[in-house]
């Protein structure tokens, strides 16, 4: 059950840094990297202070970026937005 919700919790956290790079349109590479180390710090976190083990934070965070990363995948083949 502790898997489950920090997935959930690091699926807002990626939709949260979805909706930052998308008003953040102008800036530069380095920074929307830096963004997204930020972020990714902010969802590692999370699943260490619920889960407290390394091993399974990583491969919870992993899976959680997959799967977000498919969703924004299929969503943007479905629904383009130009």
């Amino acid at each position: 059950m502790k898997n489950y919700l920090v997935i959930l919790f690091q699926l807002i956290v990626w939709s949260g840094y979805t909706l930052v790079e998308w008003l953040s349109v102008n800036d530069r590479f380095v920074f929307k990297v830096f963004m997204f180390l930020v972020f990714s710090y902010l969802a590692i976190y999370i699943g260490k202070m619920i889960l407290k083990s390394n091993k399974r934070t990583m491969l919870i965070t992993v899976i959680s970026l997959l799967c977000y990363g498919l969703l924004q995948i299929l969503l943007e083949t479905l629904v383009p937005v130009y």
